[in-house]
């Protein structure tokens, strides 16, 4: 089944640079391109109606944004195949559900509601932390480019599911499409409590757990394509805190998020919900099976 790449837009600049960046992504995969608009405009307006085409002045408006922004798409991949969806429903909710169908979602940072673009909102975090597939968020001041990026590099943090992850394989595959180096990088930290003052055996207990760091990305990175530009990193300190210092000279960073289908609420995790908030460049949070 050819699975396209989903776009939500509402007209605002942050959900164009979206319509951008997957207009790229689906070209680069061959994928179709939804664009989809998703309001609750029945709920506010009830019966009231545009004169001229006797629909609600809302739904009107949604038209045109998906509309505009279809000839964005074709501007900027000619031959694209695009299809558009405007939906009465809350936005999160409609997105996540259309993901249920999609090989990725890409998002903006904020809507038109947005009061400061340099945090994430609330659809796009409710999205990311809910959706099935992989979510892209673009954030501000990133390069739109896909294919030639600024940095022409990815980074994905290498968490607990080692070879399995699916943001591993997410990341490689990205890195494959774009021909793009793909720096694997694994946090570690040594805890206070194994610490000591005697000079002699001070860098001990941070040289098992780099090694031990190390291990991890080998055996994460063992099956890892040939043909994949591959660089494995470790870095002493919070993961949130190496992966936004990596995002500075990336132009996607990748992290996983666990899914657990028994628990409600919002399912990220302090790494993903760090960087989608204050990453330097696009974010793609993929979900992983708890």
């Amino acid at each position: 089944m050819d699975l396209p790449v989903v776009v939500g837009v509402d007209g605002s600049e942050p959900s164009l640079r979206a319509v951008d960046w997957a207009a790229d992504e689906a070209a680069l995969r061959g994928a179709p391109l939804r664009l989809v608009y998703a309001s609750l405009w029945e709920r506010y307006e009830g019966q009231s109606l545009a004169d001229d085409l006797a629909k609600p002045s809302e739904q009107v408006r949604a038209e045109d944004v998906v509309r505009v922004a279809a000839e964005r798409a074709r501007l900027r991949q000619d031959g694209a195949r695009i299809s558009t969806g405007v939906l009465p429903e809350e936005p999160g909710f409609a997105l996540v559900r259309e993901g249920q169908g999609a090989c990725a979602l890409v998002l903006g940072t904020r809507g038109r509601s947005g009061l400061a673009e340099v945090l994430l909102g609330s659809v796009s975090l409710t999205v990311a932390a809910r959706a099935d597939c992989p979510v892209i968020v673009v954030r501000p001041g990133s390069d739109n480019q896909v294919r030639a990026g600024a940095h022409g590099r990815l980074v994905v943090g290498v968490g607990e599911h080692g070879a399995h992850s699916k943001a591993l394989s997410f990341a490689v595959e990205e890195a494959r499409l774009r021909g793009a180096s793909l720096d694997a990088v694994r946090a570690w930290r040594c805890p206070a409590h194994e610490s000591t003052d005697h000079p002699l055996l001070a860098g001990e207990p941070a040289r098992l757990h780099e090694r031990l760091a190390a291990e991890v990305l080998d055996r994460a990175l063992k099956e890892t394509p040939p043909d994949v530009d591959l660089h494995r990193r470790t870095a002493e300190g919070p993961a949130r805190r190496v992966l936004l210092n990596a995002s500075h000279e990336a132009d996607l960073l990748v992290v996983g998020a666990r899914r657990d289908r028994g628990r409600l609420g919002l399912q990220l995790g302090r790494v993903a919900h760090a960087v989608l908030h204050h990453g330097a460049c696009a974010v793609a949070v993929v979900p992983e099976p708890a």
